[in-house]
């Protein structure tokens, strides 16, 4: 993180206080509501009917045929991670930051071109949109291969009963006792319906309200009264927060539960267990860290003046 994101903010009592302090609470309650998650699915499973239940429905709905992960799965979600974890922490900046860096006015000459005076927004916010847009690109990459090559499958949940098997496999998953599954083959109901709400709904709400909240949407539109802004700011935080819980319990599960051969699915494109994955998922951590070093205005600025002008 940048020196400019990590300096001390006063505290009403004089002292100085990082502005990351108000999260700290959140550690110690996850833990709590964690364990008691962990003992409360653990005694459930000891009852008859719960027995029975897990029996009725192991958790997965099972499926013949093997699709694996292609080429373009792979690149598309290599390109998801980087991206969507910088359009989380420069969306978390331009939340919190009451002093921006500096500042980006864009050049009205472009195809969209505003009236008046041209709108001046922060360095951070400039980041995000353009960030924003990257990501929008390889969804509609994503969305149309996925639907091309009949991938949807693998996300989308066919059958009610997805429902129960993903109760089934939510109480699993609690009890520290993993669900039988072969994500080469398919995911399970939970994965199943965690996958599809993330893909056709977190996304295209993400995308929906930051439109709405971007400087491009035209203030006397119609459709205002109906949707205004206000509604758009109300979901746009809870989707990024959706997000990041998704995020940290995916990767908890793909280090839980096979970690060599989950890595080697996604990174890899091979249903084994060799380290080819793991040094792949490597790579693109340091990339991911490169850029997340990279993303502070010594070197944004040169690179938002080329769309625009940067000011302090």
């Amino acid at each position: 993180m940048s020196t400019s994101t990590s300096k001390a903010t006063p505290s009403k009592k004089g002292g100085n206080r990082s502005k990351w302090f108000p999260l700290v609470w959140v550690i110690p309650v996850a833990v709590v509501l964690l364990a008691a998650a962990v003992l409360g699915a653990q005694w459930l499973r000891t009852l008859p009917e719960v027995q029975s239940f897990l029996t009725d429905y192991p958790g997965h709905v099972e499926r013949d045929e093997a699709q694996g992960f292609p080429v373009w799965v792979q690149w598309s979600h290599l390109f998801n991670i980087l991206l969507i974890v910088l359009i989380i922490r420069s969306g978390w900046h331009v939340r919190t930051r009451q002093r921006p860096p500096a500042h980006w006015t864009r050049n009205n000459t472009g195809l969209i071109k505003t009236k008046g005076k041209p709108t001046k927004i922060s360095l951070d916010l400039w980041l995000h949109l353009s960030l924003d847009a990257l990501w929008v690109i390889n969804g509609l990459v994503f969305y149309i291969m996925l639907f091309a090559t009949g991938q949807w499958q693998r996300i989308v949940p066919a059958s009610w009963e997805h429902i129960p098997n993903a109760l089934s496999a939510a109480l699993q998953y609690a009890s520290l006792d993993w669900p039988h599954e072969n994500s080469w083959v398919s995911y399970n109901s939970l994965q199943i319906i965690a996958y599809f709400v993330t893909v056709f709904i977190a996304a295209p709400l993400a995308i929906a309200t930051g439109i709405r909240m971007s400087g491009a949407w035209p203030k006397d539109a119609a459709i205002n009264k109906v949707y205004p802004v206000e509604v758009a700011r109300a979901i746009h935080f809870p989707v990024m927060l959706y997000f990041v819980v998704f995020i940290i319990a995916h990767v908890t599960l793909v280090f839980t539960t096979g970690a060599l051969r989950n890595l080697n699915h996604m990174f890899g494109g091979r249903n084994e267990e060799s380290w080819f994955g793991f040094g792949m998922f490597a790579i693109t951590m340091v990339v991911l860290i490169a850029l997340w070093f990279a993303a502070r205005p010594l070197i944004l600025r040169p690179i938002a003046n080329l769309m625009g002008k940067v000011s302090k």
